[in-house]
Formats: structure tokens, sequence, C-alpha cells
């Protein structure tokens, strides 16, 4: 339901559990529960359940992605120290790799033009700060001047 705010919640550097479409509502409370996690929904029924379970709650009322993110790092709150930190299909911090070890596993343009590279030990995606990069920067700058904490 929320795919979407999940990833960035990822680029931002959020540690972010994001279930399966095997996961019921059962193991979303109970990995909030032993995992000490805010519940971010917009299933109204869950949020019912989960205050029954006294579990931190975070309603998502609207449909809008800029808007959901806005409202979660309002929430939550936001360091560019965390920027990029964590994988953004899986979730597992990044390791940052030096330029030499990624020549064969990047595109030879990346390769040349790029010095920082970041690795996923779990899905072994490379990550690089490159045009995708660069079109984010706007977007995360605004989010920045509106949720940033010391």
């Amino acid at each position: 339901m929320l795919g979407s705010l999940a990833k960035w919640l990822r680029i931002f550097g959020n540690d972010t559990f994001y279930p399966t479409a095997e996961t019921t509502d059962d193991d979303l409370l109970r990995i909030a529960t032993e995992e000490q996690r805010v519940l971010i929904t917009r299933d109204k029924e869950l949020i019912v359940r989960a205050k029954k379970h006294h579990l931190p709650v975070l309603m998502i009322a609207t449909t809008n992605l800029d808007e959901q993110i806005t409202q979660v790092l309002h929430h939550i709150g936001f360091t560019m120290e965390k920027l990029l930190t964590r994988c953004i299909v899986c979730n597992t911090p990044l390791r940052t790799v030096e330029k030499r070890m990624v020549k064969s596993f990047v595109p030879p343009k990346v390769f040349e033009t790029r010095d920082e590279f970041w690795f996923c030990p779990v899905c072994s995606k490379y990550y690089w700060k490159g045009t995708h990069y660069e079109n984010m920067s706007e977007k995360i700058k605004g989010f920045q001047k509106t949720n940033s904490r010391p």
C-alpha cells in the first residue's frame, strides 16, 4: 500500500520494513512489537488493532507521495548524514566500496565519471550518485528545508 513511501524512507536512511504479499496483519503487529517499530499505514482496521496493542502508529491520510514523505519526515525527523545509507530494495545498510573494486560491475561511463560507490551485501546491488541521484537532489533539498533536525 505504501511501497513508494517505503522506498523514499530508505533513501532518507530510515530502517524501513516493508511487507511482502504473504505478510499478514498479525505478522505486522508481531514485527512492530518485537522490533519496536512505528507502524505506518493507511489501513484503518490495522490502526485500531495496533492501538489495542499499544503500538505507535502513524496514519497516512493522503495518497500524494510528497505529502506522505513530508508527514513521515516531520514525525521522525531527517538528517543528511543518514541519506543514502540503506539499500532501497532490501533495507540493508550499504557498504562503501573502493572504485577499483566496481569496474566490472557498473557501466563503463559510470566508472569513468563517478568516484563514490556503495554496495548492498544482501541483494548485490551497487549504488552511485548518478543522474538519478542528481534528479532527486532538488526533491531531497525541499524535504530537508521543511523536515531537518539539528
